[in-house]
């Protein structure tokens, strides 16, 4: 996110720190002033400045909400997140696990919601790990509204998911839990299966890994689901693809040419460059880094447009598409 989208950061006190399970764990936090904390809805998230290695740097993390109760979060009194340790990652969850405790005051960010729960009934929730930070909030604001919906809760085991006895007493019946290594077949999610017992009709709201994510919209969109019918939201960056090539970038109103490495993205040669791009999630879902295409054929990887515009190839989301051929020319 570029510096006038930080703006509205605040100083926020831990309250509390609750392993849920031995990788993930959940944060409690207030305002340092005693304040109202500012109002969000089902699927927003906000921004926690982390300090892995001494940079600092901001990572987004869900606010989960059991009460479905809008006037309890139009002005609440606390945030709840939760934190999956990936040790293999960048460090920011490393440092949340290792180096926050209760009283530890960060600097966040007021809610943002690139993933909010439109007025739906019959709604099919599916949730992947730590995924399920957003899809909590939806199902507890669903139930409250008593519209149907269910809940499909899946992770490498059943016994290692978190916030289940909290997703039982809000889903009820609603929810099924799976796990990747779970000895019976029943208990593993077939993806594939399942969208075959849905009907085109019913929204889909996915969050977790990539794989999920992109299984989740091709499947349902070959059996006839329209594109804008399935909401999601990625938990982490997105990764570079295998056989990804250099190429070269000419930022026309800045009068720069940038080289693109194979493992880079257009917003961080930008920002490596000194120039201020407009950005937020760098995943390819907010839209906020939408930006015009004067030449040159997208490699479209993004979660924004729809597949016309995609196809009309004019404007792209530079913090996750790339050139198809060796040269594209923005608007930027």
């Amino acid at each position: 996110m570029n510096a006038a989208s930080v703006t509205d950061a605040f100083d926020a006190v831990v309250e509390t720190v609750q392993p849920l399970t031995p990788h993930v764990t959940a944060f409690r936090l207030r305002a340092a002033d005693g304040r109202a904390l500012p109002g969000y809805a089902a699927g927003a998230h906000i921004r926690v400045q982390v300090h892995p290695a001494g940079a600092a740097g901001w990572r987004a993390y869900s606010l989960v909400d059991f009460t479905g109760d809008a006037a309890a979060t139009h002005s609440p009194g606390h945030y709840l997140i939760a934190v999956r340790r990936e040790d293999t990652g960048t460090g920011g969850s490393r440092w949340m696990h290792d180096a926050v405790r209760a009283g530890s005051t960060l600097r966040i960010t007021a809610p943002a919601n690139a993933f909010a729960l439109g007025a739906c009934d019959d709604a099919v929730l599916i949730a992947g790990g730590i995924g399920v930070t957003p899809i909590a909030s939806m199902a507890a604001a669903l139930a409250a509204r008593g519209h149907r919906f269910a809940l499909h809760y899946t992770g490498r085991a059943i016994a290692q998911l978190a916030f289940v006895d909290e997703l039982r007493a809000v889903a009820g019946d609603n929810l099924r839990l799976y796990g990747d290594d779970e000895a019976h077949e029943a208990n593993r999610f077939d993806l594939a299966r399942f969208v075959d017992t849905l009907a085109p009709a019913q929204p889909l709201y996915v969050c977790g890994p990539q794989g999920l994510i992109d299984a989740t919209i091709a499947l349902a969109t070959a059996r006839g689901w329209p594109r804008e019918s399935i909401r999601s939201e990625l938990f982490a960056a997105a990764a570079p693809q295998a056989g990804d090539a250099a190429f070269e970038v000419e930022l026309r109103a800045s009068g720069v040419t940038l080289s693109i490495a194979p493992k880079q993205t257009i917003l961080d040669a930008m920002l490596d460059h000194g120039l201020d791009p407009l950005y937020d999630c760098k995943r390819g879902e907010c839209g906020v880094c939408a930006t015009s295409v004067i030449e040159g054929e997208v490699d479209h990887r993004d979660y924004c447009l729809s597949d016309s515009e995609k196809h009309a190839g004019q404007v792209m989301h530079i913090c996750v598409s790339r050139a198809r051929g060796a040269r594209l020319v923005l608007d930027a």
